[in-house]
C-alpha cells in the first residue's frame, strides 16, 4: 500500500466575479461569495494515486465538523483508505484561494484539525504492507508537529517503505523560516524521492540554479531522484545517472492549476511502481530515456486535471486513452 501523510483542508474560492473585476455580492451588501472545495496537497495526491489504481491510505486527522464530512466523500469515492477513522474535535483547516494572472493558485491558511496528529495512533494505523510513505507539505512547519511526523516517518522506514516528499513550501505559514528550513532538512535527509516546485526552490534559496539545487538534494544521505515542476514550462528530473525535461500536456479546455503538482506526483509514483522501480537503488539508476517517459506520464495526469476546475485527478483509463491516442 501507498500511504500519504499530511494535511487535508477546505479551499475557499471567490467564484462569482464581474468582467470588470468586482465581486458580485448578495442583497446589495457587497459580500464576497465563496465556494468550498476539498483539498490539501497530500489529500489530493492520495486521491490521485487511488484513481490511478494504487491501493492507497491517507493519514490525517479528520474533523468531526461538516467540512470533515465533506472531505471524507471524495476519499471514499476514489477508494482511499482513511487510516485514522476516529474524528477529532478541532475544526477543519481552511485555505483561502486567489489566482494570479497566469491562473496559478495562491493561498492563505487557517489551520486546526490537520495539526491534531497523535504519533501513537498514527504509527499503529500504518499498514504492515507499506511500499511507499509520502511526507506531506505542512509536516515540518511547527516544531511540535514536525517531531510527531518525523517519528511516523521513522516507523514507516522501519516497515521497509520507500520515502518520498513533496514539501509545498509556504513562507506565509511560517513564523521562523530558518527553523522551518532546518526541520525540512531533517525530512529531506530521509527521502529517496524529492519533488519540489521551482517556487519552492526560490523560497529556500533563490541564489541557486535548479541544477545546483538538484545536485545538493542528490547529495543528501538517501535521495536518488529529484523532480522539479516548472508551472507552464513543464518539469525536470535528475538522478546521478541521467536527467530529462518534459513539456506540459495541455488540455483542450483549461480549468485551473489546483492540484496539478499533486497529480503529477501521483503519476510519477504510479509509473515507477508499475515498473518495479520505486525502490532504493533502482531510482538512482534511471537514465535519460526512462526519466523522460516518467515525466511524460506525470504530465498527462496533471494536464487532464488542469482541464477541470479544482483538483479532480483522472482515472487510469482516462490517462491510458490520452497516451493511446499519442501512440497511434
Amino acid at each position: 500500500m501507498f500511504v500519504v501523510g499530511g494535511e487535508s483542508l477546505i479551499d475557499l474560492k471567490a467564484e462569482v466575479v464581474l468582467a470588470q473585476g468586482q465581486v458580485i455580492g448578495r442583497d446589495g451588501e457587497g459580500q464576497i461569495v465563496m465556494t468550498a472545495h476539498p483539498g490539501g496537497s497530500p489529500y489530493n495526491c492520495a486521491i490521485a494515486l487511488a484513481k490511478l489504481g494504487n491501493p492507497t491510505g491517507f493519514l490525517c486527522p479528520i474533523s468531526a465538523d461538516a467540512f470533515g464530512d465533506y472531505l471524507l466523500g471524495p476519499l471514499g469515492e476514489a477508494g482511499v483508505t482513511t487510516l485514522l477513522p476516529e474524528r477529532v474535535a478541532e475544526y477543519t483547516t481552511l485555505a483561502v484561494v486567489n489566482f494570479d494572472s497566469n491562473h496559478n493558485a495562491r493561498y492563505g491558511f487557517y489551520r486546526s484539525a490537520d495539526g491534531a496528529i497523535d504519533a501513537r495512533k498514527a504509527i499503529a494505523a500504518l499498514p504492515e504492507d507499506l511500499s511507499l510513505y509520502q511526507i506531506g507539505g505542512f509536516c515540518p512547519i511547527k516544531p511540535d508537529e514536525a517531531a510527531i511526523w518525523l517519528e511516523i516517518v521513522q516507523a514507516a522506514i522501519g516497515k521497509g517503505a520507500t520515502i518520498s516528499i513533496d514539501p509545498n513550501v509556504r513562507p506565509s505559514l511560517v513564523d521562523d523560516f530558518a527553523g522551518y528550513k532546518e526541520r525540512l532538512s531533517g525530512f529531506l535527509d530521509l527521502a529517496h524521492l524529492i519533488k519540489v516546485s521551482e517556487e519552492d526552490l526560490e523560497a529556500l534559496d533563490g541564489a541557486k540554479s535548479i541544477e545546483e539545487h538538484a545536485s545538493d538534494l542528490l547529495a543528501r544521505p538517501h535521495c536518488e531522484l529529484v523532480i522539479v515542476t516548472l508551472g507552464d514550462k513543464g518539469s525536470r528530473a535528475f538522478t546521478r545517472a541521467g536527467r530529462a525535461q518534459a513539456n506540459i500536456w495541455a488540455p483542450l479546455v483549461f480549468g485551473d492549476t489546483v492540484g496539478a503538482g499533486d497529480s503529477l506526483m501521483a503519476g510519477v509514483l504510479s509509473w515507477l511502481n508499475e515498473r518495479s522501480l520505486l525502490k532504493p537503488g533502482k531510482l538512482g539508476a534511471l537514465g535519460d530515456g526512462a526519466l523522460s517517459d516518467m515525466l511524460r506520464f506525470g504530465a498527462v495526469v496533471a494536464g487532464i486535471n488542469c482541464g477541470r476546475k479544482g483538483c479532480k485527478p483522472p482515472t487510469r483509463a482516462e490517462v491510458d486513452a490520452v497516451l493511446g491516442r499519442e501512440r497511434s
